[in-house]
């Protein structure tokens, strides 16, 4: 009888998480496939090959949205924009918004080591919904979810975020350096939960090494460490 519990909720799942995004799926699979992590087994999908192309369509729209609210933005300004709104730590807290720490579904052993708190899982999570969205209701479908939970992230008045990556190539250039080269050092961990290393090489000085859940993260860690050594990177940067 135990076991019973978690599959009526998983029941339910689908009506509660589309009354939060604003889209009734045609295809429920697909909104059934963008809730499985690949620790669930049993046979299912994993949302992995949706975070693919909800990462793509997100960025696709968030670029296609700052382009048009900001029309005397110069390249670099909507790129650092851009970057900050789609990172893995905005998507984490939109996920957060729809509750999908609540509804994602992980083997038992993520289940037990909180996997479903964090920021990496859950970024990926709001990536396969949103590629979940297109996949059953196209770009239209897929702009409206975005547009109606990315606006005001987008509108709020702040100070233009700095990616480290961009920051740290605009240091190294400042100084008449070759830009930043990156090398892949390895990975650990299981194909469930990975972690990179990188290095970044900037000519004249020691690499740094950054650590992350995808290679994107693990360079711009790697990146923020350099910026962080050389007193150009603080909390509030």
């Amino acid at each position: 009888m135990s076991g019973a519990q978690p599959e009526a909720s998983v029941s339910r799942a689908p009506a509660r998480i589309e009354a939060r995004i604003g889209h009734v799926f045609a295809n429920r699979a697909l909104l059934e496939e963008a809730l499985t992590h690949v620790s669930a087994g049993e046979g299912r999908l994993s949302y992995q090959r949706l975070e693919f192309l909800g990462d793509r369509v997100l960025g696709l729209v968030v670029a296609t949205m700052l382009f048009e609210a900001f029309p005397e933005a110069p390249e670099g300004e909507l790129s650092r924009r851009l970057a900050a709104l789609v990172r893995k730590e905005t998507c984490a807290a939109i996920a957060r918004e729809w509750r999908l720490d609540e509804e994602i579904r992980v083997g038992e052993g993520e289940r037990r080591s909180g996997a479903r708190r964090r920021d990496a899982l859950l970024g990926d999570a709001c990536e396969a919904l949103i590629g979940a969205v297109y996949r059953d209701g196209g770009i239209e479908a897929a702009a409206r979810l975005v547009r109606a939970h990315w606006t005001a992230r987008m509108q709020a008045p702040q100070a233009v975020p700095r990616d480290a990556k961009t920051m740290l190539q605009e240091a190294v250039q400042a100084r008449g350096l070759p830009v930043p080269a990156y090398r892949d050092i390895g990975r650990k961990g299981p194909d469930h939960a990975p972690e990179f290393e990188i290095a970044v090489l900037v000519e004249g000085s020691a690499e740094a090494i950054g650590r992350g859940a995808s290679k994107r993260l693990a360079e711009r860690a790697a990146a923020e460490a350099w910026l962080r050594r050389a007193g150009l990177w603080t909390e509030e940067t």
